[in-house]
């Protein structure tokens, strides 16, 4: 199993949105925080983005920046320039506040996209990350990220028949090309975290093992094994640069299924219980009340209950304002 799409599937809620948008400065886009995640890639011209409380970061052509924690931030040609806000509708799509008049200096044109994500179940992985991920375009360098850039934008242009179901596939891919980039790029000198896990052969094994089977009965000692390390080691290591022990991430990657699953199908209860390595559904429930505060039936019930969201394609290619 891999673990980075576990990640993001742990996390991700509904459908990611995109737009293509073309602006003449002067401009400045405002956006204020969200539950999701966003990115934004330059396709040509330049720009800054603005975060809150930080240095502008210069972004130029072939330039991919992804914001994971849903900060409020600002995009714009020049830091000076006076920005309009752009709020969220209920289906995680984005629009202006107000109408902003054409300039007539230079034209940037970004490729935007955000993803909704349920923060109450984080996943580790993408709770690690820095307020900004900058994937800057280097000549070679990660030339599957920029073939996904080029056909989600190509898409976007010129929509054809079968748009609604590709862009939020290559969306979906795109996240993970961004994620591939930045762990590629930070992992030999990452100490802890993710990328460090990802990075280190032996702690990977190991977190594959979990992710591959969660309902096995998973000692410290058969997962040292995997590791090819003693058991006092593993562990040692496990909980330095994972952030926890390896006992308390089973069980909480065990609950994280579990309630995905109550979520999202209608399986019933005992084989919810054996996917999360439980026995009986008695030993499952009670280790559920614990975790989370009601009954697997109760969760099912509540999240049945929620109202829908907005059904509009996420991959409408031409969305009103900015749709990101």
């Amino acid at each position: 199993m891999d673990v980075l799409s576990d990640a993001i599937t742990a996390m991700r809620t509904g459908r990611p949105h995109s737009s293509l948008t073309s602006l003449a400065a002067p401009w400045a886009l405002r956006f204020g925080a969200s539950d999701g995640a966003g990115f934004h890639v330059v396709l040509r011209g330049s720009c800054r983005l603005i975060p809150p409380g930080g240095d502008p970061v210069p972004l130029s052509p072939g330039d991919v920046v992804f914001l994971p924690h849903g900060r409020g931030h600002t995009v714009a040609d020049d830091p000076a320039t006076p920005s309009v806000d752009v709020v969220q509708a209920p289906d995680g799509s984005w629009a202006e506040t107000e109408d902003v008049p054409p300039g007539d200096g230079p034209t940037t044109v970004l490729l935007c996209g955000s993803y909704r994500l349920n923060r109450a179940r984080a996943h580790p992985l993408l709770t690690g990350l820095p307020e900004v991920v900058h994937v800057p375009a280097r000549m070679g360098s990660h030339p599957a990220l920029r073939a996904a850039v080029d056909l989600l934008g190509g898409e976007l242009e010129r929509p054809g028949p079968g748009s609604d179901a590709v862009v939020p596939a290559l969306l979906d891919t795109l996240l993970l090309y961004i994620l591939r980039a930045w762990l590629h790029d930070h992992s030999a000198t990452a100490v802890t975290g993710w990328a460090a896990a990802l990075a280190d052969p032996a702690l990977a094994d190991a977190l594959h093992a979990v992710h591959g089977d969660p309902a096995h009965p998973w000692t410290v000692r058969e997962l040292a094994a995997r590791a090819g390390l003693s058991r006092a080691t593993f562990a040692r290591r496990f909980t330095a640069v994972v952030g926890q022990p390896p006992l308390a991430y089973l069980t909480w990657w065990r609950m994280t299924v579990a309630r995905r699953l109550l979520a999202t199908s209608d399986v019933p209860l005992r084989a919810v219980a054996r996917e999360g390595g439980y026995s009986s559904e008695f030993a499952f429930a009670k280790a559920f009340k614990r975790e989370f505060g009601q009954s697997p039936g109760g969760y099912r019930r509540a999240f049945a209950e929620r109202p829908a969201p907005d059904s509009r394609s996420a991959g409408d290619p031409r969305p009103p304002g900015v749709s990101l």
